[in-house]
């Protein structure tokens, strides 16, 4: 399975208006029938959030130039989606193989898309993992952040995360563990109350556990986020650690470290709230 990954970011650089949020929830109500249970809240930034969210996938199969009725968002009975598009005079072993899967993740101003083809068995596990670089409540002290969230982690991974290491180094680490718990957590399709600590990412050896056995098989791919978002009027910088999961059927699990930017362009494409906005008349075509 090396069906290649793209993943789409969508950041907010910028407050979104009541108006623009009014026609985004006005298309996803519309066009996306799993998604219509998202409540109708111009003043929540998660409401925000769900429905830019569910507007990747349209705007990943206007980019493909495929138009809404030709294409059709199966899930699994976990919640696994992928779309299976409907082409004319194409044949049956394509067809199998065109299937997208594809995971939708947020948190704070940015908004993931990641997605890959191939037939259904092969692209359904796939998930993506956001973790800002940043404590919450904002005001905490890292310290206390990471004893908030120790329970997520195991002996080993609160070993790699002493206080002696400095708040950075602790924030950061603190932040890899998280995505990459999320990114394979949502790619096997578990729900919310899932016990993170049954999972294990040994970081310096590259190795995963899940209930103390190896888990094999799966293609982690670790990148930054750096954005430029602007608050009231003030430039605000902010940091995430992105994670990807895919299960590729290998002997062993890879972990790929992708610092190189060049690189990262070739599979991870960033898109502003402008851009989105800009073609919601196109989206229900």
């Amino acid at each position: 399975m090396n069906s290649p990954i793209l993943v789409w970011m969508l950041y907010l650089n910028r407050e979104v208006t009541p108006e623009e949020y009014e026609k985004c929830y006005e298309l996803v109500h519309k066009t996306v029938p799993h998604a219509r249970n998202i409540p109708l809240n111009p003043g929540s930034a998660e409401s925000l959030r769900q429905v830019l969210a569910q507007m990747m996938p349209l705007l990943m199969m206007r980019h493909r130039r495929i138009p809404r009725a030709r294409w059709r968002d199966h899930s699994t009975p976990s919640g696994k989606h992928w779309i299976e598009q409907m082409l004319d005079h194409v044949n049956p072993e394509h067809h199998l193989r065109s299937m997208i899967g594809y995971h939708l993740a947020w948190e704070s101003s940015l908004i993931g898309m990641v997605m890959v083809q191939g037939k259904q068995r092969e692209v359904i596990n796939i998930g993506l993992g956001i973790k800002q670089l940043a404590v919450e409540p904002r005001d905490a002290t890292v310290t206390a952040y990471v004893e908030s969230l120790s329970h997520k982690l195991t002996e080993l991974e609160l070993s790699f995360i002493t206080p002696d290491l400095g708040d950075e180094v602790v924030l950061r680490r603190l932040c890899i563990l998280l995505a990459l718990k999320a990114a394979y957590i949502k790619a096997i399709g578990q729900p919310i109350g899932f016990d993170w600590s049954r999972l294990e990412f040994n970081i310096p050896e590259e190795t995963c556990c899940g209930d103390g056995q190896p888990l094999t098989g799966w293609e982690f791919r670790l990148y930054k986020s750096q954005l430029g978002v602007q608050r009231r009027g003030v430039l605000v910088e902010e940091s995430y650690q992105c994670v990807t999961a895919h299960f590729r059927g290998t002997a062993e699990s890879k972990f790929i470290w992708q610092d190189n930017t060049k690189e990262l362009e070739s599979w991870v494409q960033f898109i502003n709230i402008d851009q989105m906005t800009n073609v919601i008349p196109k989206l229900t075509d």
